[in-house]
């Protein structure tokens, strides 16, 4: 009797002592260091800007579409304390890959993150960024990928169906191939800023067709434009940061946080693609002799909380 009671007391000290199986931060003390996120937000109701951030009015023969976007890539971000601040002055954050592949130096496409609404584009831990205050953010966008309603005779009814756009808005894009939605296009080559392939599919064929817009089309709103110019033929996106409530207030970064700083990168799609109107029926009909005119989105909102 007293052997197994010897041994009944061992085995519940084993027990007792254990580790457990499932551990928690709070038991391992493990501690995660706080980041500065950055997301997209795809707003077709915000304030449709121009180049200088004042209210766009669209020509009398241009029509424009809120697009649907699927995904976007950046290719450059930067924080900037001043209105003086010049492009490269500030807090670079991330600059993408670049090759010499195509000739002149250029973005390389393959290489670039395409993410969507609301998923995660950059991550860096605060202690990595100097302590500060910041009252611009500069987004260089690259590559847009957004589906649009357009018109055409080969579809029955209405005529108006769907098609997929991905553009290309970056200062030089190096392109091995791209897949629009489901048909990929083979390039090899660099690209200026403006050129797009478009994807349709009718009764069960499918059409692509590719365009380039004229240099300097592409509108690239900055609002700081009279102290802190952009350089031309980039799309670096220039934004005032605001807080929670929506009103403007600098990025203060301490070095002492302990929570990660999410900015919400609210851009403007209000009517951001564009083009010259052939007929009268205001939709995008590319066998009537419509032409893309411009894809530049129409201003940028950073949000942080």
């Amino acid at each position: 009797m007293k052997k197994i009671l010897f041994f009944s007391v061992l085995a519940l000290a084993i027990v007792s002592c254990k580790k457990k199986d499932n551990t928690t931060d709070e038991d391992t003390h493990v501690h995660t260091e706080p980041k500065l996120i950055f997301k997209f937000k795809f707003d077709s109701t915000q304030v449709r800007l121009d180049n200088l951030g004042n209210t766009s009015l669209m020509p009398a023969n241009h029509r424009g579409q809120s697009p649907k976007f699927n995904k976007m890539s950046a290719h450059y971000v930067e924080l900037a304390p001043g209105d003086l601040t010049a492009v490269g002055a500030g807090k670079i954050l991330y600059h993408a890959p670049e090759t010499t592949t195509g000739g002149a130096t250029a973005i390389d496409f393959n290489q670039s993150i395409r993410v969507g609404e609301g998923q995660e584009f950059l991550s860096i831990p605060l202690k990595n960024i100097s302590a500060g205050t910041y009252k611009w953010l500069r987004v260089s966008l690259s590559y847009q990928n957004y589906d649009i309603v357009y018109k055409s005779s080969l579809l029955p009814g209405s005529g108006l169906g769907t098609g997929t756009i991905a553009s290309f808005v970056g200062y030089n894009s190096y392109i091995g191939n791209y897949t629009i939605k489901t048909q990929v296009k083979t390039v090899n080559a660099n690209k200026l800023q403006g050129y797009w392939g478009f994807e349709t599919n009718v009764l069960g064929t499918y059409y692509t067709i590719t365009g380039q817009t004229v240099a300097g089309a592409t509108t690239v709103v900055n609002p700081n434009a009279a102290n802190s110019p952009i350089p031309a033929g980039s799309c670096l996106v220039t934004g005032q940061f605001v807080n929670a409530a929506g009103s403007n207030s600098p990025l203060t970064i301490t070095g002492s946080e302990e929570h990660d700083i999410i900015v919400t990168v609210s851009l403007s799609t209000n009517k951001s693609f564009e083009w010259k109107e052939n007929g009268t029926d205001n939709y995008y009909e590319p066998s009537a002799g419509d032409t893309v005119v411009d894809m530049g989105l129409r201003g940028m909102i950073p949000k942080w909380e």
